[in-house]
């Protein structure tokens, strides 16, 4: 387990397990980080809390951030962090820390991991409804052990298209991201391989939105029963509930993933 704490002044580097991240000499609270070892996206870590006396200069923390994600591609190699990096870039209004944040990541590591268990990794033609900046798409290309010929997300906000271009610009002319509705798209024209809707809690009727993919079509779905988000029209009480009302035809997989204030439930499977 990793625990973050936002101290009035940093701890020494010597301390015992503290490690000091200066985060480039930004104005802005630092961190002081905890480390132990915990297992990915299985792990708990509570909130990160800002208790400097002043607000942070965001304009500042934003090339801050940039300057870090860049250092991280370097040092990792990967494409996908190099992305962030762009986003932050080039689209200074997306909410790009909200959707790496940990429980987002958790979920999408998660639907990863249990895609290649139940499916493997290969797919000619994979649909992302309600895909917003199309995080997992990234995910998933930046994962050797998948092989897709093609990825196209969907969303109704036109603002996360470009974003999600940006992205997954690792992909190249394999992702491509567009602005529609996921009860408009045609499915049966398309005959996506791999359907994925991880926002189920958004739609009003699911088994309605699914009676709309041709019999045997695979699926990815995930909902939650954090009812008192706004936005969240159908949340499940249950992992059975969930089973319920999407009614499958085939489960490869069905699962919980518990979070501080809500629980994630997964189903992959056919329709």
């Amino acid at each position: 387990m990793a625990r973050f704490e936002w101290p009035h002044t940093m701890a020494p580097a010597s301390a015992a397990g503290i490690a000091v991240l200066p985060f480039f000499n930004c104005p802005i609270p630092r961190a002081r980080v905890v480390l132990n070892h915990w297992p990915g996206y299985k792990s708990t870590m509570p909130e990160m809390t800002n208790t400097g006396n002043s607000p942070p200069d965001f304009n500042r923390w934003q090339e801050c951030a940039f300057d870090l994600a860049r250092g991280l591609a370097v040092y990792s190699g990967s494409k996908m962090i190099a992305n962030i990096a762009r986003v932050i870039s080039r689209h200074p209004d997306a909410a790009i820390g909200n959707a790496f944040n940990k429980k987002q990541i958790a979920c999408k590591m998660w639907a990863r991991d249990k895609l290649f268990e139940s499916l493997g990794g290969k797919f000619h033609r994979i649909f992302i409804v309600g895909g917003w900046y199309a995080v997992l798409a990234a995910m998933v290309f930046d994962d050797s052990r998948f092989d897709v010929a093609s990825c196209e997300s969907s969303d109704i906000d036109p603002a996360v298209a470009a974003v999600a271009h940006t992205l997954n610009g690792h992909a190249g002319s394999r992702f491509h991201a567009i602005t529609h509705d996921m009860y408009t798209l045609d499915y049966a024209k398309a005959r996506p391989d791999l359907v994925i809707n991880t926002s189920c809690e958004h739609i009003a009727d699911l088994r309605d939105w699914l009676g709309l993919l041709p019999a045997g079509t695979a699926v990815l779905l995930q909902s939650n029963n954090y009812f008192s988000e706004p936005g969240h029209i159908s949340c499940m009480h249950s992992l059975t509930q969930f089973a319920a009302a999407a009614q499958l035809a085939e489960v490869l997989y069905s699962g919980e993933l518990p979070a501080k204030n809500y629980t994630r439930f997964m189903l992959i499977g056919r329709v």
